[in-house]
């Protein structure tokens, strides 16, 4: 916007300067050659006094130096014969017009111009005593027609430059005023749509774009409290399952000792542990959107796997699950908060157990890379009909008791890294489900860094779960 107001300004500046610069020039031209012509009729005109009392050639002689350009050599006298006999014409000075030229001027009887070498000669018929027609030629130089013209054209040159400068520096000033806050409007928008939730717009520029910010700060505070609304419900759903979750605790321990019991009683406590997380979470989340900053997200994959695997385990060994386990022997950092990390895994994990008959045998694979970390969870099940279908919140592929969700929180997770979530077919003939996480600074770097590459190597075949490295890690499983 900025560039075509000036652009604008410009070509109707310049059509402006033309229109006017150009006939006054030509005016300023036509004036000067007038002014030259008419000095040389004024001088011309101051011999006819004497020309109308004597034809004496001392006496006009004298007359033609007394004047500034017959001093100057550029005034001539042509004086016919009188008629007598034995009488001659009669030239004073110099002549530079043609002789036809002077015969022409005494026929019209009016003064005329004629072009001469170096300039115009002036021919100005005048009566003299005997009753014919003198001529006085006044030479005008070709300097004195155009004199102060070269000037008065710069001048008008300098005033047009300086008027197209002054309008372009105008125009531009009055495009930054609008541009400036279209763009910290559009800086906002983008901040805000990636989280920044602080972002505010100054309610600055022309009234359609301040009227533009006032809605902008109205909507982000509006964003802001429906936010923190959403994460106050979370909590305060969570702090209510406290009540019944006591009750859960207080009955698993009177149940005794056993496989079955103990199970149970680590149950209810992953429950509160994931309840206190909930709540924890809303808060950290509602402080960070007051501007106060939160810990760093972050953590150990390879911990967080070993961890949840250790959980599961116990439901595995009883189901009689075969389970293998890889890729978890040293530290790998992956920027996802642990309870995310942990939710997505017990999300995977439950869906084995959850859609799988008992018996299935199941394995969890971590692979690092440069930009990225991929956790495969496959199993020798019955697979997905419709992978894509699975991805889609809510929905739960037509299975008792599922909620549709669990696939969609692996998701949100991978995604908030710039990475992605893939469901094909397991070298163990059911379902692979592979979880691409981004290794950038944060998820925003990650997922402009990271796209590139990603699309390179699912062209290889990572993509699908059926690819080379996906055979690879999966030839080794000990079941």
């Amino acid at each position: 916007m900025r560039w075509a107001l000036v652009k604008v300004s410009l070509a109707v500046t310049v059509m402006v300067v033309v229109a006017f610069a150009i006939p006054l020039g030509l005016v300023i031209k036509e004036m000067a050659r007038d002014r030259a012509f008419s000095n040389a009729e004024r001088w011309a005109a101051t011999i006819g006094p004497t020309l109308s009392i004597t034809t004496d050639r001392d006496s006009l002689n004298r007359a033609v130096q007394t004047t500034e350009v017959g001093i100057d050599g550029r005034m001539a006298v042509h004086v016919p014969a009188s008629g007598e006999p034995g009488s001659l014409p009669l030239e004073i000075g110099r002549r530079r017009a043609a002789q036809q030229d002077l015969e022409t001027t005494r026929q019209i009887g009016r003064a005329s111009i004629s072009e001469v070498t170096g300039g115009f000669a002036l021919l100005q018929p005048t009566a003299v005593a005997s009753g014919k027609i003198a001529v006085v030629e006044v030479f005008v130089p070709e300097d004195d027609v155009s004199n102060g013209v070269a000037m008065a054209w710069l001048v008008l040159a300098g005033v047009g430059i300086a008027l197209i400068v002054g309008s372009v520096a105008v125009a531009d000033r009055l495009g930054v005023r609008m541009v400036q806050p279209a763009q910290r409007l559009a800086g906002a928008a983008h901040d805000l749509g990636e989280g920044r939730l602080g972002v505010r717009v100054p309610e600055e520029g022309p009234t359609e774009l301040r009227s533009a910010a006032v809605a902008f700060n109205s909507m982000a505070d509006q964003v802001v409290q429906l936010l923190a609304n959403e994460r106050e419900l979370a909590a305060d759903l969570s702090h209510r399952l406290r009540t019944p979750l006591t009750v859960l605790r207080l009955n698993a321990a009177s149940l005794g000792e056993g496989p079955a019991a103990e199970q149970t009683r680590a149950a209810v406590e992953q429950l509160e542990r994931e309840v206190d997380t909930i709540i924890r979470t809303a808060r950290d989340q509602r402080t960070q959107a007051n501007g106060v900053p939160g810990p760093g997200p972050g953590c150990d994959v390879s911990e967080v796997v070993r961890e949840r695997m250790g959980f599961w385990s116990a439901l595995a060994e009883d189901e009689g699950r075969k389970v293998r386990l890889a890729g978890v022997e040293r530290p790998v950092r992956i920027p996802v908060a642990r309870p995310e990390l942990a939710a997505a895994l017990d999300a995977l994990l439950g869906n084995v157990f959850r859609h799988t008959p008992v018996g299935t045998a199941f394995s969890v694979d971590v692979h690092n890379g440069d930009d990225a970390v991929i956790v495969l969870v496959s199993d020798a099940g019955p697979g997905i009909s419709d992978p894509k279908a699975a991805l889609v919140r809510g929905n739960s592929g037509g299975r008792d008791g599922s909620t549709g969700l669990g696939l969609d929180i692996v998701r949100r997770v991978a995604e908030s890294t710039g990475g992605d979530v893939r469901i094909g077919r397991s070298v163990l003939g059911g379902t692979e489900v592979r979880v691409w996480i981004g290794l950038g600074l944060d998820g925003r770097r990650a997922a402009g860094d990271h796209s590139g590459h990603r699309l390179g190597r699912r062209k290889r075949g990572t993509g699908t779960g059926r690819g080379t490295g996906s055979g690879k890690r999966s030839s080794g499983v000990n079941l």
